[in-house]
């Protein structure tokens, strides 16, 4: 969680920036996040230890900023930001999950296992942050608490499933597991956003 109250200075956001390049920088060197310590990384960024700890509570919480960004860039590229609630945005929304966890997988190390449950936690917030923004839209008529219960149920499902099927030797492909998991998240989607024939 970030210690600084302003995120839209851009002095901030410069600072920022400097530290996830720094560390993007080390992880190319180092190959694994677990020999990275904040020194190298301030060290590499020129900026004492005050300044990271004032961005990043601590190394974990810049790890899940940097996977989280990672996978934000690939939602936006995915998805349009006037991308709305229907089954083929649900599918491409899958499958991006699918296809990123499964790619996680393939460049982490042994000695970085310690860092899954960040990334999965980063994945599953942003998850649940489209799909409460997409709720919100389809379904004004819901109540909040019931759309944010709603978004966090399923973007958990989501995650684990996707999760499972990456750790496993994959002989089902990403596309598969979409076409098999869409129809439950469209089912339990329903009760807000379809209404029921009469």
């Amino acid at each position: 969680m970030s210690r600084i109250v302003n995120e839209n200075d851009p002095r901030v956001q410069r600072t920022r920036q400097l530290l996830l390049q720094a560390f993007m920088d080390l992880v190319r060197e180092k190959q694994n996040l677990h020999g990275i310590s904040v020194q190298d990384i301030t060290e590499r960024a020129r900026v004492n230890r005050s300044t990271f700890y004032a961005h990043f509570e601590d190394k974990y919480a810049l790890v899940e900023d940097w996977l989280r960004g990672k996978f934000q860039r690939i939602l936006a590229q995915k998805l349009p930001a006037s991308s709305s609630l229907h089954a083929d945005a649900l599918a491409t929304l899958l499958l991006s999950v699918f296809e990123f966890l499964a790619l996680v997988r393939q460049h982490i190390r042994r000695s970085d296992q310690q860092f899954e449950p960040l990334f999965e936690q980063g994945i599953q917030q942003e998850i649940y942050e489209l799909l409460l923004r997409w709720l919100t839209a389809s379904a004004p008529g819901a109540r909040k608490k019931e759309r944010e219960t709603t978004a966090q149920v399923i973007s958990w499902a989501i995650l684990g499933t996707a999760a499972q099927w990456s750790r496993g030797e994959q002989t089902i492909s990403a596309q598969e597991m979409v076409r098999q998991v869409l129809p439950s998240v469209i089912a339990a989607l329903s009760p807000l956003v379809i209404v029921p024939s009469r």
